[in-house]
């Protein structure tokens, strides 16, 4: 007597499975990147506004890499890329003035594959845009105040300038 069903599975020894694989795997680095690099970035703030500003500046690549790779999904399985103006896009954009979204706030968009990546790619939009604020700003604050190290050297060379005039001030 033969199987009904015959024997079936053995995707992981499909090329294109592992390629698929890799595929998603770089996707879900490039998300992580974004987010992970703004974390790292934002606390060397402290003692690196050169390592911050690199940091920030390799989480906009990174959501950037993640935008190209949504957009290659929407075209390779040809469904469509929503234009800015459209409705759906501005409802999710109003999104963002909600207070504490959660995953939960998208969820009518994340159904059907082209909206799911539509809605990821608003998402990737207001967070470069966020980015590209915090850059300009990053860039203003250093060009106007400095970074550490040039603070350091200011501090030293009034501690030495006070204790070369015999003065006691202490300094924080």
């Amino acid at each position: 007597m033969t199987n009904l069903i015959p024997p079936h599975g053995g995707y992981r020894n499909l090329k294109s499975y592992q390629m698929a694989t890799l595929i998603y795997d770089q996707m879900v680095q490039a998300a992580r990147s974004g987010r992970q690099n703004i974390a790292e970035g934002c606390q060397a703030s402290g003692t690196s506004k050169k390592t911050e500003l690199k940091l920030i500046g390799v989480a906009r690549a990174s959501l950037e890499e993640l935008l190209l790779d949504y957009e290659d999904f929407l075209r390779q399985n040809t469904l469509r890329l929503w234009r800015k103006d459209e409705p759906q896009a501005q409802e999710i954009r109003e999104l963002a003035y909600k207070t504490n979204r959660t995953n939960k706030t998208y969820r009518s968009y994340l159904a059907k594959p082209e909206n799911f990546a539509n809605c990821l790619i608003c998402l990737i939009h207001q967070a470069n845009f966020l980015l590209d604020r915090q850059l300009k700003a990053l860039e203003k604050s250093f060009l106007e105040e400095g970074g550490f190290t040039e603070r350091l050297y200011q501090k030293r060379t009034a501690y030495r300038t006070d204790r070369a005039n015999g003065s006691n001030r202490t300094y924080n």
